[in-house]
């Protein structure tokens, strides 16, 4: 950071931003603890942001503590997401009602609504853009994601510390937010605790200016590369080159998959959890009277044994076999689809399956796997 237009937004003036965003009549959503774990809901104002909060991530494990420190956005997401505020986890798509001889259908309307996504991290911001490309390019796009698409404004935190699970840096997903956003911020300490705020939007330049703030110090600027220097550094990695190719020529390796569907659950956590799968199914929900009736689409996982059912029966019918399509429509085909990878690094999939499979230890296995067929030492 060492540009002088960036303005630093004092902590005790935090409350300033989000007013603003009320004013300008966005329905803010943000971080706030719930049940012992960080979650999303509709924020009023600051005193609801999980201020001291921090985080113990690793593979199957979550705990959330207080650090006995005053810095707002020191924690990592939880196994809350945003996208279930863009891809509703059910959605009327249309409904059907009987009236004397007359069966009358009316679609579910779209109304766009102001809101604003208030400390979202740059890896989320990644898995919205992947969710854009699947349900707003191409021919046939969805009306309802794009009506709750449209008004939307991001306002990211840029990551100052991981989580033992994170891998977002191995991807170039994060910490720092580089794109998609309107406003980012970065806490800084040291000579003042504060908020280094950047623009990268129209929207986002005329509520910057709005705010009325001095430019940060290059203190305060270094400050912030450091926090987010440091949060670059973590354990765990997905070993990109060449990946795509060593799970493509080792889909019919039943052993390789077999080692992790043995402890697979097929709970569907990890899809759950995850900020850029899309799996869904549609149920047929009538009345008793049998006068109404509506078609409803709702979240679903390749996971479920029933997401593959057909007229013969579920084609996926063994935990592997699950795990393989998910793990390869992630990391492989996802890039045929939509020429990104499926994955943008945040590590929710490690941290919520309940027996630790982790997505980039069998990255590496299969990396392995390769070399060692290659004979490379």
């Amino acid at each position: 950071m060492s540009d002088m237009t960036v303005k630093l937004l004092p902590a005790d003036q935090l409350d300033q931003l989000i007013s603003l965003l009320h004013n300008r009549e966005y329905q803010v959503f943000g971080p706030m603890v719930q049940n012992d774990a960080i979650m999303y809901g509709e924020l009023n104002d600051v005193a609801q942001l999980p201020v001291g909060m921090e985080d113990e991530q690793e593979a199957g494990f979550y705990r959330l503590n207080h650090a006995g420190h005053n810095r707002y956005f020191s924690y990592v997401p939880g196994q809350d997401n945003w996208k279930r505020f863009l891809f509703l986890q059910e959605e009327v798509l249309y409904s059907a009602t009987q009236s004397d001889s007359d069966i009358i259908f009316k679609t579910n309307p779209h109304s766009p609504v102001k809101r604003a996504f208030f400390g979202i991290r740059s890896c989320e911001l990644h898995a919205i853009g992947v969710q854009d490309r699947v349900f707003l390019d191409g021919e046939y796009g969805d009306p309802g994601y794009a009506s709750r698409r449209e008004d939307l404004l991001l306002v990211a935190v840029n990551c100052t510390r991981s989580a033992a699970t994170c891998f977002c840096t191995s991807l170039d997903t994060g910490p720092k937010a580089r794109t998609g956003y309107d406003l980012a911020l970065t806490e800084v300490e040291g000579e003042q605790h504060g908020f280094l705020v950047e623009a990268a939007t129209p929207a986002g330049t005329e509520m910057l200016q709005a705010l009325n703030l001095p430019n940060a110090t290059q203190g305060q600027l270094e400050a912030g590369g450091l926090a987010i220097a440091a949060a670059a550094q973590q354990k765990r990695s997905l070993p990109v080159n060449q990946l795509k190719e060593a799970i493509e020529r080792n889909l019919t390796n039943q052993s390789f998959w077999e080692q992790v569907g043995e402890r697979c659950l097929h709970c569907a956590n990890c899809t759950l959890v995850c900020p850029t799968c899309f799996c869904s199914t549609q149920e047929e929900r009538t009345d008793l009277s049998g006068d109404t009736h509506d078609r409803v689409r709702v979240w679903d996982s390749c996971f479920n044994l029933s997401h593959s059912h057909i007229a013969g029966g579920s084609v996926r019918v063994t935990p592997a076999s699950r795990y393989r399509q998910w793990f390869n429509h992630k990391l492989a085909s996802w890039q045929d689809q939509f020429d990104t990878l499926g994955c943008t690094g945040c590590g929710r999939c490690i941290t919520w399956c309940p027996v630790g499979i982790d997505i980039t230890a069998e990255a590496h296995r299969i990396q392995a796997l390769e070399s060692s067929n290659r004979g490379t030492p």
